[in-house]
Parts: structure tokens; C-alpha cells; sequence
């Protein structure tokens, strides 16, 4: 069972953060959400407060939409649920498509939409954060109480914009990616290229940012989509733009989960 926190009333919307992170992620997002839908954050296996996949399972993305799926039966939400997801929780959204469990998927800057493997560069940025964060977090929670030294240090790991990031959020962070047990193996296990989904028949938009340099455009493939896929590229966003423009962020979902919700009104309103 993964461990979730829940807000406001309506029907389901699931929240599904980044590897390394937990449903804290979302904190700044969910009150522009909560005031029409039920928001269900949940914390990926082997992050935040939820235990890792039993051994030996390993933490594919298959796997990991597969142990979601088990946790909404245990919740009783067997029907499709709308479901946004960041960065690893985004490619996780995207297989849940693929089980048939998702009535519409927002993937902002969703892993595994890429070539063979993740840019080169993406282990050293997570060699840095998690030595960082498990050598030094007294000195790097310090350096995070000053608006400019945010905005520098998480540009490329988060986004431009960082600075908006209140200091008790980034301390947070820092203390999710220390407590992250199932990093590395999950890092491992999520490189392998998303598949298979162009049979998918929801709707589906993935967004990433004109400033997402974790991810970079050229390292982006869209051939494992369907073609009704709705691609954005919002200005200024980096990778995880939960905390530099919420707003933004809650309404871009919002307008990517209407598409199934005035299909169930047209199907409630047929005789």
C-alpha cells in the first residue's frame, strides 16, 4: 500500500511526483486543485514514506504503475482515474495508460521518452544532489536559505524560477532525497525507453519546458504516443516547475484532464 495524502472532494485526480522526491512535491500545487477535484498524492515505492517493491521486484516503470494499480484497488478506485505525474511519475502515468487504468494522463516532463537511455549527464546532476544531500545537508540546507543560491543550485534539477521555493520546501527536499532507499536501484531500472504506447486511447498531454535542461529537446522522442497527444512547451519551465509557477502548473493540468470529464458529461447527458 503507498502511502498517500488527500484533499478537497470530486472525483479522483492522482498526483505522482519525481524519483527522489515524495507528495510534498506537490504541496504548493494541490490547493489550486483541490477546489474542484479529490487530489490523491500519493509517495512512489521506495520514496517518501512508502516502502520499496518487495525483493526482487524491481522497480520498472511497468512495475511500479502495476504496485499503483494494487494500492487504488485497496482504495476502492477501480475505475479510471485522471492521474498527473512529474518526471518519473509521469512515465509512470503513462504506463498506467497502458494498463487501462488512466481516463486521461498529464505527464509533465515525463521520464523515458528518450533515445536508448537518459542524457549522460542527468547521473552526475544525481551524484551531485545525493552526495550532497547525505555527505553535507546542514551546509546544503544553509545554502538554501538564500533566494539566489536556490535559484542557482536548482535550475537545472528543478527549474528557473527555484527561488519562489520557500527555504522550509527545499530543506524538505533535501531530507526526501535523503531518506530515498530505492534511488539508485529505481534510477536503473527506469532507463529503459517508454514503449508500447501509441495503442493508447485516452486523453494524453506530456509537457516540458522551453527551460528543462535536465531533459533536453533533442534528447526527446514522440513515436511511443498516440497521435492525439497533446505536446506543450511552456515558457520558462525547467524540469520540476512545481514550485516556480504552481498556477501554471494546476491549470495546465486542469486543461489536460477536461478532454475526459466533458466525455463523461456527454455520455451522463445522452437518453
Amino acid at each position: 500500500m503507498w502511502h498517500y495524502r488527500e484533499w478537497g472532494t470530486g472525483s479522483p485526480l492522482v498526483l505522482l511526483h519525481g524519483i527522489g522526491m515524495s507528495h510534498a512535491t506537490w504541496r504548493a500545487v494541490i490547493p489550486f486543485l483541490s477546489r474542484t477535484r479529490r487530489v490523491i498524492a500519493f509517495d512512489i515505492a521506495g520514496f517518501g514514506e512508502t516502502p520499496a517493491l518487495p525483493s526482487g521486484v524491481a522497480p520498472t516503470v511497468q512495475h511500479l504503475a502495476e504496485s499503483l494499480a494494487e494500492t487504488l484497488n485497496d482504495l476502492s478506485l477501480r475505475d479510471p482515474v485522471d492521474i498527473a505525474g512529474n518526471s518519473l511519475g509521469g512515465a509512470i502515468a503513462l504506463e498506467f495508460a497502458k494498463l487501462g487504468r488512466a481516463r486521461s494522463v498529464v505527464a509533465i516532463s515525463p521520464a523515458c521518452l528518450w533515445r536508448q537511455a537518459p542524457p549522460f549527464h542527468v547521473r552526475y546532476v544525481f551524484d551531485a544532489l545525493c552526495a550532497g544531500s547525505n555527505t553535507c545537508p546542514a551546509v546544503l540546507k544553509l545554502a538554501l536559505r538564500v533566494g539566489l543560491l536556490r535559484e542557482l543550485m536548482l535550475a537545472l534539477p528543478m527549474s528557473v524560477g527555484s527561488r519562489r521555493m520557500p527555504a522550509s520546501e527545499a530543506a524538505n527536499a533535501i531530507d526526501d532525497l535523503r531518506r530515498a532507499t530505492a534511488f539508485w536501484e529505481t534510477f536503473e531500472a527506469t532507463r529503459v525507453p517508454f514503449t508500447g504506447g501509441t495503442a493508447i486511447d485516452v486523453p494524453v498531454m506530456v509537457a516540458f519546458g522551453t527551460c528543462d535542461w535536465l531533459l533536453p529537446r533533442w534528447w526527446r522522442v514522440r513515436d511511443q504516443l498516440p497521435v492525439h497527444t497533446r505536446w506543450l512547451e511552456p515558457k520558462g519551465w525547467g524540469h520540476v516547475p512545481l514550485w516556480a509557477d504552481p498556477r501554471g502548473v494546476a491549470a495546465l493540468i486542469l486543461d489536460g484532464i477536461a478532454p475526459a470529464a466533458l466525455a463523461d458529461h456527454h455520455v451522463a447527458a445522452l437518453p
